[in-house]
This record gives C-alpha cells, sequence and structure tokens, in this order.
C-alpha cells in the first residue's frame, strides 16, 4: 500500500514539474482513501509557504472540518523542510511517509529532526525511502533542466 500511495504523491510532484516548481508532492490518506492532494506551487503563486505538505494540511482538514489529522497519513516525496514539519506536527498527523531525503534543508531526519529531537506535545512516527529512485529521480531531473535553462539565457 506504501508504494501505491507514494505513486500518487509523485503524480502531484509530476504536476508541479510541468508548472517549473520544484517537483515535491504529497497527499494525505485517512483509512485508506486519499482526501488531499497538492503539489508545490511557491513560484507561481509567489508565496514562500505554498509548499505541497502545507496545501495537502489546508485541504485535509477542510475535507473533514478538522484541525486534528491524528488519524491521518501523510505520504510527500521529499523530506519536509522546517516549516513543514511543524505543520505537521501541529495538524497532529499520525505518520508521514518520505520518499527521499533533502540533504539540505531537511527536517525529518537529514540536516535535523524536528520530529524526534524535541519535546513536542505530539510525536509523529514516520518513515523513509518509499520509492526513494523514482523521488531523487524527478528532482534530478528537474534541476538538470533548470540548469540547462539558466545556462541557455546566459549565451
Amino acid at each position: 500500500m506504501k508504494e501505491i500511495f507514494m505513486k500518487e504523491a509523485l503524480k502531484e510532484a509530476k504536476k508541479a514539474y510541468k508548472k517549473l516548481e520544484v517537483p515535491v508532492g504529497a497527499i494525505i490518506v485517512k483509512d485508506g482513501k486519499i482526501i488531499a492532494r497538492a503539489h508545490n506551487l511557491k513560484e507561481g503563486k509567489k508565496c514562500a509557504t505554498k509548499h505541497a505538505e502545507i496545501i495537502a494540511i489546508q485541504k485535509a482538514s477542510k475535507k473533514i472540518s478538522a484541525w486534528r489529522l491524528s488519524d491521518c497519513e501523510m505520504y510527500v516525496t521529499l523530506e519536509p523542510c522546517t516549516m513543514c514539519a511543524g505543520a505537521i506536527i501541529q495538524a497532529r498527523l499520525g505518520k508521514i511517509y518520505i520518499g527521499t531525503m533533502d540533504y539540505k534543508t531537511g527536517a525529518c531526519g537529514s540536516i535535523l529532526n524536528v520530529l524526534e529531537d524535541y519535546p513536542f506535545n505530539h510525536k509523529v512516527e514516520y518513515e523513509t525511502g518509499i520509492l526513494k529512485n523514482e523521488c531523487e529521480s524527478i528532482l534530478q531531473e528537474f534541476f538538470k533542466q533548470l540548469r540547462k535553462r539558466k545556462k541557455c539565457r546566459r549565451i
């Protein structure tokens, strides 16, 4: 099941890629059903908080008419940053599944671990490496293409 849901998050990441957004996708599942889908919209919305995780939390909260998502799980293609890790804790998500780690801004085990290193009132379980290669691949391809575009503009 984990792989099936991560593939859905990857579909969201592909939507972000097509919009020239960093290709990160997230979904939220409750009782085995997807209740929210989102992808990064930072560039298009010109807003630093439009990360896939934040948007997915907002959609899920609206869907179930509650801010507590303790019976829910999030699948996200890239390790959440500190802002998103904080939102995940605040939303009381039960568990998150992470595709690949972010060794530049990750806050769930790579650079720091907001989910474990601090005594917050809510503990979020997490698991990493779900479809790791696929999640890494889309990011690598995106940044490779981005560098090519930037290089072409300089010529």
